[in-house]
């Protein structure tokens, strides 16, 4: 008898994972994106689901639920059904941030699984040509004088951590003016309402062009795609503004690991594809790729790095 029953367990248990695997997605599944639409995080979102759904015959809705960082969309991911029908498209800053400035969050980093960092991008570090700097020794020089004013995309955005940052780094007297959202901050550095701002390359960029913004440096480890020519922080002297923002795939935690690595596989081999190689470039983000363990530690190292400067700065949600 307890043979039997045994032999029942196993077989179940086979079933059952075989079941998890081969019947998802067994209806619609919903990406939500934790920041506005629009922007780079958005598109990438559409894009990853528009190729996921041709391969699964399942639609894939992008819902965005913006709000605190990050953290209202984190959070109705986590507290949703472990099944793979609800997954989080969102960047770094909500679990390498938040955690440090948030005094309590809904959710905990934990209870979310990364499954692909799809790719990273940096921001440029771009101020209004009436200040007169031509590179960013010039601005870190006035910085320390006399003062200067950032925007950003709100406060725990990755441009305000990159002032807080700059001014460990520097010991520039940087005033942070947070704004809700990218565009009305780079507004914001186009009518001279603030020095500069640390902001996304593409929401920049048509302004640099246009002669509107000097572009001074790129945060990213490599020079951007988009704007080869404007140096990165690390060859314009201030090494330690470097800094990327990931963009990353997860899921509840206690989702079954069929359905997990089948997901995982997906996203993966999506992002190898030439056709979204060219759309990566145009968003200003480089490949990426770490999966599973790889890329919960690589949240976990830049958790340690921003910390220690969170600590240090005293930054905080305004």
């Amino acid at each position: 008898m307890k043979r039997l029953l045994l032999a029942a367990a196993i077989a179940l248990s086979c079933v059952t994972a075989a079941f998890a695997q081969g019947d998802w997605p067994s209806r619609p599944v919903k990406f939500i994106v934790n920041f506005p639409p629009g922007g780079p995080l958005d598109v990438l979102a559409r894009s990853v689901a528009e190729v996921l759904q041709g391969q699964f015959k399942q639609p894939f809705v992008v819902e965005n639920r913006a709000g605190a960082g990050g953290n209202i969309g984190a959070d109705a991911v986590a507290k949703s059904a472990a099944d793979g029908h609800t997954v989080l498209l969102g960047i770094d800053s909500t679990f390498t941030v938040n955690p440090h400035i948030y005094k309590g969050m809904a959710f905990k980093p934990a209870d979310l699984r990364p499954l692909v960092v799809m790719s990273s991008s940096g921001l440029l570090v771009g101020v209004n040509p009436s200040n007169g700097f031509k590179t960013l020794a010039d601005l870190v020089a006035a910085g320390k004088s006399k003062g200067v004013s950032f925007s950003s995309a709100g406060s725990g955005s990755p441009g305000h951590l990159a002032a807080e940052m700059a001014t460990d780094a520097s010991g520039m007297k940087i005033t942070h003016v947070p704004y809700k959202g990218n565009a009305p901050a780079v507004t914001a550095v186009l009518s001279g309402e603030v020095t500069g701002g640390v902001l996304a390359t593409p929401g920049m960029l048509p302004h640099v062009k246009a002669g509107k913004i000097t572009p001074l440096a790129v945060t990213s480890r490599q020079r951007s795609p988009l704007a080869p020519e404007v140096p990165t922080v690390v060859e314009a002297g201030l090494p330690q503004l470097e800094q990327e923002v990931l963009y990353i795939v997860m899921l509840p935690a206690a989702t079954p690991e069929p359905i997990a690595a089948t997901l995982q596989k997906a996203v993966a081999e999506a992002l190898a594809r030439p056709e979204m190689r060219a759309k990566l470039q145009g968003l200003d983000m480089h490949p990426e790729g770490q999966q599973g363990a790889a890329a919960a530690k690589r949240l976990a190292d830049l958790s340690e790095r921003y910390g220690k400067v969170i600590r240090a700065t005293g930054m905080k949600v305004e």
